[in-house]
């Protein structure tokens, strides 16, 4: 039974899925909205869990690394699935948010922020020039999808985390603040190119109920993190004279991210609809739902924040109800992680004849 339980573990391993840091993405980012919104009780748990979600998908990623890794260095090639690995930034990123934001912990924040940039720069270069010179490439309706935008994602949470952690760098806290506004900008333009192929394929392929992907929602999530990160900018004008002289634009183009993610909610609503109701296409746990969990609890969180540099508050009805929006996505979706495991561990111990 020993030898059985080994050969069913080595699949798993092999094809596990490269966007499963999601799962460390979306639990934060609900967790640091809890904390905004002053639920701490619902704060300090998510906090906790993800840290040992974080721990565990590290020994996961790097026992396949060692165990698998050409099946690694497919995903890297592969133009589906090489785009996941990037959640390993956004991930690190976020909870690297939860350390400072939550724990109240600099420490740990610094050291999760360094890593994240050291991952964002050895993936963004190596996994597009991967893409780039390879000789078969997929269609633009097979190749494409909403999980090309974790990319951005990944940019937009370091300059998230770095913002956060500009004060205490001081002298040097203008220098961290202008590579903030860099990557900020850089996500921004990454998102404009991405998300014009996206909506081609949207509105002049053919679209069934399998291609409407859970990442699509990261349509979403990638301005709803965009916005976050323009406003923790502004809060940080007086620390950089650059910033200060940009003010007016830093404003204009964090509404104008706003506007387009809350653009997005009613269009993946309806989609979402004709995909589950009209289609009827099942509804069942895949490890891809956490890239929708994730922009629910991002809107949530960027949203507060813009009523508070902006001075909206009339905007803050928003994030209080959307947050139970993203609270109850996060528990379903963890449900069916749980119902998973334990599927998958009966089966496992289950003997063959």
């Amino acid at each position: 039974m020993n030898a059985t339980h080994s050969q069913d573990e080595l699949p798993g391993l092999a094809t596990l899925h490269p966007a499963y840091f999601a799962l460390v993405m979306a639990t934060g980012i609900v967790s640091v909205a809890a904390h905004l919104l002053g639920y701490e009780t619902i704060a300090w748990p998510l906090f906790l869990l993800n840290i040992l979600f974080y721990i565990g998908l590290w020994v996961l990623f790097i026992g396949r690394a060692v165990r698998h890794p050409q099946s690694v260095l497919a995903d890297l090639r592969h133009h589906g699935r090489s785009v996941g690995f990037f959640t390993m930034v956004a991930g690190t990123s976020v909870l690297g948010s939860q350390f400072l934001l939550v724990g109240d912990m600099r420490a740990p924040a610094v050291a999760l922020w360094i890593v994240g940039i050291v991952l964002w720069a050895a993936l963004t270069y190596s996994i597009f020039t991967a893409l780039t010179i390879k000789h078969d490439k997929p269609t633009l309706a097979e190749g494409i999808n909403g999980g090309w935008l974790v990319a951005v994602v990944a940019a937009q949470s370091v300059a998230v985390l770095g913002a956060q952690l500009a004060k205490g760098f001081a002298p040097y806290d203008a220098l961290v603040l202008f590579f903030c506004l860099s990557m900020w900008l850089g996500g921004g333009m990454l998102y404009i190119w991405i998300i014009s192929l996206i909506f081609y394929r949207y509105t002049f392929f053919s679209l069934s109920p399998s291609d409407l992907a859970p990442p699509y929602w990261i349509n979403m999530g990638a301005v709803a993190i965009s916005t976050l990160a323009g406003t923790m900018l502004i809060a940080n004008t007086p620390r950089s004279p650059v910033l200060t002289e940009l003010l007016p634009f830093l404003k204009g183009l964090t509404m104008l991210f706003w506007a387009t993610a809350t653009w997005w909610i009613p269009m993946l609503l309806i989609l979402g609809i004709w995909r589950h109701i009209y289609c009827r296409f099942p509804l069942r746990y895949d490890p891809l739902y956490w890239g929708a969990v994730f922009p629910l609890g991002m809107y949530t969180a960027c949203t507060f924040r813009v009523a508070q540099v902006i001075d909206a508050p009339f905007l803050l009805g928003v994030p209080r109800a959307f947050f139970f929006v993203a609270l109850g996505a996060w528990l379903m979706t963890f449900a069916g992680l749980a119902r998973r495991i334990v599927t998958t561990m009966r089966k496992g111990l289950t003997p063959r004849a």
